[in-house]
Order: C-alpha cells, then sequence, then structure tokens
C-alpha cells in the first residue's frame, strides 16, 4: 500500500507517526509504503515527513516500531542516542535540506549505555575503547536526574532524552530557527520494549501536551 502524504505540519507529522506507533502496539500494522510502487515512486527524491534520532538498539527499528515504510523516515541512529557533529549534521541535513517538520529523539528502558553511565557513576569503572566516549556523553544526564532527585530508571532514561532534546537545539542553530519559525517541532519519546508503546516525554515547538511523571 502506497500512503500519499502532503506538506505536513509539524503537528501532522507528530500525529501519523504516533498513529503509526498506535498500530504497531495494537498489532494492526498497515505496512505502508512499502511496496514496489513507492519504491519508484521515492528512486528519485526523497521528501520524509520526520527525522528520527535513536538508540541503536536493535530492538528500536523505527520502520516497524511506527509502521512506516520507503521514503517515510530519515533515521540516524547512535548508541543511547548521543550527539557528535556528525549526528548534528545528519539531522540538519534532514529538517533543512529535505524539510522534515519534526525531529524526533526515541529512547528506551533497559537500555546499556544508561546503565553503563549508572554503574560508572557508582563503581567508577568505565568501558574501555571508543564505548567509553558513549558512556561520558551519558554521564551529565544521569548527573542531572540525580541532581533533581529522579533516581529510577525511568525517570533518569526520561531527563536524558529531554536533555537530547534540548542539546540538539542549543548546539544547533539551524534547528532553532526553524523551531523559533514554526517550520520545525522536536519531539523526545521514550520507548517500551515489552509493549512497544512510545511514550511522550519532552517536546519544542509543538503545542502538546506532555504526560506528567505518576
Amino acid at each position: 500500500m502506497t500512503e500519499k502524504i502532503q506538506t505536513p505540519t509539524p503537528r501532522d507529522a507528530f500525529e501519523l507517526l504516533m498513529a503509526g506507533n498506535q498500530r504497531f502496539v495494537a498489532g494492526t500494522p498497515e505496512h505502508p509504503n512499502q511496496d514496489a510502487a513507492r519504491r519508484t515512486e521515492t528512486a528519485p527524491s526523497q521528501k520524509p515527513f520526520a527525522v528520527l534520532f535513536g538508540c541503536s538498539d536493535s530492538r528500536l527499528a523505527a520502520e516497524i516500531i511506527f509502521d512506516r515504510g520507503l521514503g517515510d523516515l530519515f533515521v540516524v541512529r547512535t548508541a543511547g542516542h548521543v550527539a557528535g557533529t556528525e549526528v548534528l549534521g545528519s539531522i540538519e541535513f534532514g529538517a533543512a535540506v529535505l524539510h522534515a517538520p519534526l525531529v524526533v529523539v526515541l529512547g528506551h528502558d533497559s537500555c546499556g549505555a544508561v546503565a553503563a553511565a549508572c554503574s560508572a557513576l557508582e563503581n567508577g569503572q568505565t568501558p574501555g575503547g571508543f564505548v567509553r566516549d558513549v558512556v561520558e556523553r551519558v554521564t551529565p544526564s544521569v548527573l542531572a536526574a540525580r541532581a533533581a532527585g529522579r533516581e529510577s530508571a525511568e525517570e533518569i532514561l526520561a531527563e536524558h532524552i529531554e536533555h537530547t532534546v534540548d542539546l540538539l537545539l542549543e548546539r544547533s542553530r539551524v534547528l532553532a530557527e526553524r523551531v523559533a519559525d514554526g517550520r520545525l517541532g522536536v519531539v523526545g519519546l521514550s520507548y517500551r520494549l515489552a509493549d512497544g508503546s512510545a511514550q511522550l516525554v519532552a517536546a519544542r515547538g509543538l503545542d502538546v501536551a506532555v504526560p506528567t511523571a505518576s
């Protein structure tokens, strides 16, 4: 099935994305834009409706958990969704060159990078190699959460997702300007591995209510 998507607003893009996640959770995916017709249509050019910056975890396959297809999502993934210059450049490309109206930061429970950062703070032991760099980039989020009295794994994860959202806008003038003039929304979602649901934890440039932690 090929689904035509016109030029969506940030709110339209967010609702489109979350509708796909609801189908995935319910076990009723439509698998849009995954046929030969869509393949032919998108071969000359792409116009994704969202940039998805998520953790590299093998259980977070973006097009599956949001029930999307070819040409829908511009996906950037790193362990612990840590953002270096290459990541920022890739996200800016999706938002400013491809004109995607939405950027999504996608984290998840049982994240190994977050767990490693917590462990490093508790016992002083950090991994070797370049994995150390990943853990060190997550550590400020863990420290900020604990300073605010947010000690549970869910709270620390939410802090890391929100910290990443703000980091993108602090470091990228391109993204910040597009949010300021209403062309871009940036949201943070927390994915639950067991039930497949994506919960909103942060929103910038988008008038959507962020649920309060219970």
